[in-house]
């Protein structure tokens, strides 16, 4: 009678946790992308306009309510489906992307951003174009095994410094955002989220080094030369900087431990590749594998490791903030839940209503891998590209052993889109929003998103994807 009672108990109190008969014969309550008219977009397609467009028109109110801005997009959505498709079928989907994509994908960058901010490189620099170059550079080549995310927050307050005596220095950190918090990631699952995506859909770890090296060698030689011609010229307009060096000091590193909790999250994201256990663990028809929830725990205790162990001058020196994964915390907690359609949509293919989408990167059958690299790459721009990388991972038929050994050159134009690609927009890749928030909060007056977008990735990046295209996928 206890237990009757015990069990009636859980169910009213843990609903989300209760294995339903469905799940005993393989099926769960999932979005049928078939069904679905375009207008279930529209939540998705108002937080990217409220994120370009606020910040513009309403700048107070967006740095005050920027949350309840995604809340309110997410919500639109969730009412609605409650009334269309039912409480099994969206709360499946709401744990469905928040426990297998939403949070590992903030729980990485997390601990990318805490265990970054704890290092803080210091000394006298003066940015010489040849000096922005070497550090953009050492950041490019950092982001691949540190994160994108790492490697723009270990280096983008010293590169501030560096230049605070210069009057032009957009320019620099447009190039950072370009190569440092995106094409920089491109070598491993850990550079950036839409390949830390792919791989925790079983992606070969080495896979995306040696598919993505040449494609990035030659992005990376062709920005850093047009940056150093940049840098060189309005570096001669300045005139005499003028630098104090009455309190100099020598180059050095505080806080370098943190550079052995950083390998600690390259062991943990390693370990969730490597390591199969074959024991999982079922919310809601929802399988958590047991090495992603080591992976997980492990990620979080390196975090909270580096911020218990790390001097808060080492942080207050960093000035390091939590706003800016505040920031995206929340807007990207609204696009991954206003996005579930739009991924059912493009996953229903020919019979969903995104149907001229996806019949345009195939053709009798066979993919065309052009079309792949720009399609995800212009929706990587304006989508965010870890969700984008998903719907085209899985357009191209989402079974990794076929996409890496049978047509690994579609892989390739869906990585290299999300990945280059992301650097279009400060919403292309959750970096680009960091790096801009602290760059404004050292009073560096960034352009706007549409600013942004038409006056420097527009003429700058897409000549360059022009010829990776002609390249590599043609």
């Amino acid at each position: 009678m206890v237990y009757s009672k015990l069990k009636y108990i859980l169910l009213i109190l843990l609903p989300s946790m209760v294995f339903s008969a469905g799940s005993e014969h393989g099926t769960a309550p999932h979005l049928n992308g078939e069904g679905l008219a375009i207008f279930w977009v529209i939540p998705f397609v108002g937080i990217l306009l409220s994120i370009a467009v606020l910040p513009l028109v309403a700048a107070q109110f967006w740095h005050h309510n920027f949350g309840k801005v995604s809340l309110f997009w997410a919500a639109s959505l969730i009412l609605p489906f409650l009334f269309d498709q039912g409480l099994e079928v969206t709360l499946y989907e709401l744990l469905h992307v928040g426990l297998l994509e939403y949070i590992p994908f903030i729980i990485l960058l997390l601990a990318l951003f805490t265990i970054s901010g704890g290092v803080r490189l210091k000394g006298t620099l003066v940015g010489t174009p040849f000096l922005n170059t070497v550090i953009i550079f050492i950041g490019t080549v950092l982001a691949s095994w540190m994160g994108t995310t790492g490697a723009a927050m270990l280096l983008i307050r010293p590169l501030i410094r560096a230049n605070q005596q210069r009057k032009n220095k957009v320019h620099i950190i447009v190039f950072f955002i370009f190569l440092v918090a995106n094409i920089g990631g491109s070598l491993t699952p850990l550079g950036d989220p839409p390949l830390f995506l792919g791989f925790l859909k079983g992606v070969d770890f080495f896979w995306t080094t040696s598919a993505m090296l040449l494609p990035m060698i030659f992005m990376v030689i062709c920005l850093l030369l047009i940056f150093f011609g940049i840098d060189t010229y309005y570096y001669g307009k300045e005139g005499d900087i003028q630098v104090d060096t009455s309190s100099k000091q020598k180059l050095g590193l505080e806080g370098s431990f943190n550079l052995l909790l950083l390998i600690g999250v390259i062991f943990g994201v390693l370990l969730s590749g490597f390591w199969k256990p074959h024991i999982s663990f079922e919310i809601y028809h929802i399988h958590l594998e047991l090495q992603n929830i080591v992976r997980d725990i492990l990620l979080l205790l390196l975090a909270y490791a580096s911020w218990i162990l790390t001097s808060k001058q080492i942080r207050k020196a960093n000035e390091y903030t939590w706003f800016p994964i505040v920031e995206v915390g929340k807007l990207f907690a609204g696009i991954f839940v206003t996005i579930i359609p739009a991924i059912a949509i493009l996953k229903a293919g020919s019979n969903g209503a995104l149907e001229s989408v996806v019949s345009s990167v195939s053709k009798d059958g066979k993919p065309i891998d052009y079309m792949y690299f720009w399609l995800t790459g212009i929706l990587s721009s304006f989508l965010d590209n870890a969700p984008t990388y998903l719907v085209f991972f899985n357009t191209a038929g989402g079974v990794p052993s076929i996409l890496m050994n049978e047509i690994p050159n579609t892989l390739l134009a869906i990585s290299a889109g999300a990945v280059f690609m992301g650097a279009n927009t400060y919403i292309g890749n959750a970096p680009n929003f960091m790096v801009k928030s602290i760059s404004e909060s050292s009073g560096i007056e960034m352009p706007s998103f549409f600013g942004y977008f038409f006056k420097w990735s527009v003429p700058i990046l897409m000549p360059l994807f022009i010829i990776v295209t002609y390249i590599f996928f043609i």
